[in-house]
């Protein structure tokens, strides 16, 4: 007991002890000043010594908060998991696929969104709606509608939905390349389920790579991982939600916590503005992103790479390798070289140098600043290439030939077919939210048959898959390990 009361004598004692200089350094700065209601009028915020809270007047918390809570949305979600038992006593009679039942599995999720447009786009995170068959919006005044997915993209963790409505309160968006460390910003959205909540806290840090995003992505996706690094208190169902400056523009879209137990433990981690807008403007025009790569492998700069490669310092980005035929090693840029700019600005590490190429589409060039191994810099042009090899920009009418339900599809090789001992049927290239997905089907798998009817094309399958008047369909596939499954699932 003696012991306990020791340590609480303490505490005390710190906190009387700063209070007592508080209170001094006020009185002797009321002491010397015959008017406080004009202090911050008459002497600009960012001109003042004093650095600390108390700098930032109340007002601008409360014009950023009340011009950006009515643009911050409620995102709910159903998910539905359907699995498929088949009967073999009717398949022997009636075929395979008859008489199988289904069986489903109901869930639910929430997360926050941003309204980016009046006429009802809204910017979420993908793994906010990643398995949902249902998407409901509930808006700050409590009105709900009904949300459908125009795109995602799981590199980024972003996804744009969109509700039929005009005249929204959509929130202004700001340049994140314009934010320093130690600037003052908010969080708003829904932590569990508290709708229009704000927190406040600074920059802490840019360009931070957490490797969150490699471990909710597949091999075929390349993360892009450049966040902006908050202590502003974020928690389950912030996801999703804006991150603002205090003129209350968008700087960031909240994404992830660093925490050990699933709540806020001192970090917050948020998609860049600037990267966000790139890839929002991709899923409403085109319904995927392009991405332009510039065909090299990067590392960071450590001590012991520097000192292994005996590089001058340890400024940018190494280039460990160089992809044959891409627009790098076009332009002469060679393994050892290190990336010191992309265009005007400086990338000092793999982050910030893929979120500068990251902002740019196939067909793009970039002037890229290098130091070769002699010590030298040079400025190279490089025309940035999709990950097919390919400039040119892929069409709507491109991507809906060959994706349905939130899949593409692409042939299957002779060699595949011979393999797996079928003449016929696509291969499940990519999957993210949609339909196929939340049923449970997986990227590498074959679709042999559609409603019994044999899949020849990729373009037959999306055709069938995206007719509104096919009430049910009923998939035959294969696993990849050659295991034959039915699926069977509504369209409505």
């Amino acid at each position: 007991m003696k012991q306990h009361l020791k340590i609480f004598g303490i505490g005390l004692l710190g906190g009387m002890l700063p209070l007592s200089v508080l209170l001094i350094t006020q009185n002797t700065q009321e002491a010397g000043s015959t008017s406080t209601s004009g202090y911050f009028s008459d002497i600009p915020v960012h001109k003042t010594t004093f650095t600390g809270a108390n700098s930032i007047p109340a007002e601008d918390f409360v014009f950023a908060s009340e011009n950006t809570v009515n643009s911050v949305v409620h995102v709910t979600t159903k998910v539905v998991t359907t699995q498929f038992q088949r009967d073999p006593f009717y398949e022997f009679f009636y075929g395979p696929g008859a008489g199988g039942r289904e069986f489903k599995q109901f869930g639910s999720g929430s997360g926050s969104g941003v309204i980016v447009t009046n006429d009802g786009y809204i910017v979420t995170n993908n793994h906010v709606i990643e398995d949902a068959s249902e998407i409901e919006v509930t808006l700050n005044d409590n009105r709900k509608y009904k949300a459908k997915i125009i795109g995602t993209d799981p590199s980024t963790d972003i996804a744009v939905i969109k509700i039929d409505e005009q005249d929204l309160p959509s929130v202004p968006l700001g340049n994140s390349d314009d934010i320093h460390i130690g600037e003052w910003v908010l969080a708003v959205g829904n932590p569990f389920n508290l709708t229009s909540t704000v927190t406040a806290g600074i920059v802490s840090a840019k360009a931070r790579n957490i490797n969150l995003l490699s471990e909710r992505t597949s091999k075929d996706i390349v993360p892009i991982e450049s966040f902006i690094q908050t202590d502003a208190a974020v928690n389950p169902g912030n996801s999703g939600g804006a991150l603002v400056n205090t003129k209350g523009e968008l700087v960031g879209i909240n994404t992830a916590i660093a925490s050990r137990t699933g709540s806020y433990a001192g970090y917050s981690f948020a998609v860049p503005v600037n990267l966000v807008k790139k890839v929002m403007s991709d899923l409403i025009d085109f319904g995927i992103v392009q991405r332009g790569y510039l065909g090299v492998q990067i590392s960071d700069i450590t001590q012991d790479l520097k000192e292994e490669k005996s590089l001058k310092d340890m400024k940018g980005v190494y280039v460990a390798g160089v992809v044959e035929d891409g627009g790098a090693e076009k332009a002469g840029v060679k393994e050892g070289d290190v990336i010191l700019k992309i265009g005007n600005k400086e990338v000092n590490n793999v982050a910030s140098l893929q979120e500068e190429v990251g902002k740019r589409r196939p067909g793009d060039k970039i002037s890229v600043t290098i130091r070769n191994k002699k010590g030298e810099e040079e400025v190279k042009e490089i025309l940035l290439r999709n990950k097919d090899g390919e400039t040119s920009l892929v069409s709507k009418e491109e991507v809906k030939k060959n994706y349905a339900l939130g899949a593409t599809f692409r042939e299957l090789t002779s060699k595949e077919k011979e393999e797996l001992g079928i003449n016929n049927g696509v291969k499940i290239k990519s999957l993210s939210a949609g339909k196929l997905k939340a049923l449970g089907l997986q990227e590498g798998m074959t679709i042999t048959k559609i409603n019994n009817e044999g899949v020849t094309s990729v373009e037959q399958l999306t055709n069938k898959l995206n007719d509104k008047s096919n009430k049910g369909v009923l998939l035959e596939i294969l696993t990849e390990s050659g295991k034959k499954e039915w699926v069977g699932f509504g369209l409505d």
